[in-house]
């Protein structure tokens, strides 16, 4: 063991006597309260300002720090962190976020279970991870009513959480499993209609930021935490090498004859095409918030950047694309997936379409079958 310096007692970590408080990760300062004891803060713009309850060096600090960084209003760690009692919900949950199943997924997906799993654990963080039953569930997605979808996040949430916790033997069984989830009567995010683009671009047209952005999305089918970030260095040999940041997928998408004009137009000149009025890329959520008032400007209260995926979607399906091609451009991975974002299609168009490609088949079939006649006769 390290003999402690002067000042210090034996208890206190070396770490944290001679390393932690030289350094600090990006954002935490250090200042000292009305009794003179060093306190940690966390202060970036555009994010919550907390105030630490661990101490630097610490496993706790660093679960704070992370929980900061990921943009909660409630970190993850309450005090006492590193003393959780054994087989509670406290312990199963930080032993989750350590946790291939929790650090897989991309960090805003993260950062949006983080957000459900803590605001769940304020009320039952205490109690024993073998206690849960499946009624017990029930009534907990029953007090998120009338918010169907809030029921059900928490119920997916659950039922991954107590997956994890069988494989950690904290529990004999997932009681989630006998849960349903409400009925939704909901389709997602309304798919743009052709009118509705057609409005938009009429409010804002060739040139303008916001048709930029509205084309880097309708014609890449791209989401739009990923459309606020393509720039000149994405484009090699007149394609866009996208990595979705939501999956990692990669896809290599030909650029389209109006969205190359609009981008010639917005005459980008930095490493992204769409920059806010700072001059800076903007955030997920700022870009989202600067996209709505784009459509509210254009009357369209009911759209929305990801309704736009969608709508590229629907477009590939009416023009008679099979899923695998659909799938090419937009990233699914499974034909579910698209069903969902397909929905929309015109039902007439379709109709009509399949219609046409029968017909064809058929004299097709009609024609082969004359052509046999005749040299058999022959």
């Amino acid at each position: 063991m390290i003999a402690p310096c002067t000042g210090q007692t034996a208890s206190t970590p070396y770490y944290e006597r001679h390393v932690a408080k030289r350094w600090l990760p990006s954002w935490v300062s250090e200042y000292a309260d009305r009794h003179g004891k060093a306190r940690y803060r966390f202060r970036r713009k555009g994010f919550k300002q907390y105030l630490f309850k661990c101490a630097p060096g610490t496993e706790g600090f660093r679960q704070e720090y992370k929980a900061c960084m990921d943009g909660l209003a409630a970190p993850a760690i309450e005090p006492g962190a590193g003393r959780v009692v054994a087989g509670t919900f406290d312990d199963l949950i930080l032993r989750y976020y350590r946790s291939a199943d929790f650090l897989d997924p991309s960090d805003r997906t993260r950062a949006i279970y983080r957000g459900v799993l803590e605001r769940w654990r304020k009320k039952y963080g205490s109690a024993n991870v073998r206690d849960l039953k499946t009624r017990h569930v029930e009534e907990m997605m029953a007090e998120r009513l009338p918010h169907r979808t809030s029921a059900n996040m928490l119920r997916k949430r659950l039922r991954a959480l107590m997956d994890f916790a069988k494989r950690q033997e904290l529990a004999g069984e997932n009681p989630v499993l006998g849960t349903k989830p409400y009925k939704v009567d909901t389709t997602g995010f309304h798919t743009w209609t052709e009118s509705e683009i057609s409005q938009f671009e009429t409010r804002h047209p060739i040139g303008k930021k916001a048709r930029l952005a509205l084309d880097l999305m309708l014609w890449t089918g791209q989401r739009g935490g990923d459309a606020r970030v393509m720039g000149p260095q994405h484009v090699r040999d007149n394609r866009l090498h996208v990595t979705q940041q939501k999956t990692g997928a990669i896809v290599s998408l030909p650029i389209l004859p109006a969205l190359a004009q609009s981008i010639i137009a917005a005459r980008p000149s930095d490493l992204v095409f769409l920059l806010s009025e700072h001059g800076k890329p903007y955030s997920v959520k700022g870009f989202g918030n600067k996209f709505r008032q784009w459509c509210d400007e254009a009357g369209l209260p009911r759209c929305s950047a990801h309704g736009l995926r969608k709508a590229a979607a629907r477009r590939f399906a009416e023009a008679g694309c099979s899923n695998q091609q659909i799938k090419a451009w937009t990233g699914h991975t499974t034909d579910s997936e698209v069903s969902r974002y397909t929905a929309a299609a015109d039902q007439p168009l379709m109709a009509d379409k399949a219609g046409a490609m029968l017909m064809a088949y058929l004299r097709e079939q009609l024609a082969i079958h004359e052509r046999n006649t005749l040299e058999k006769e022959a």
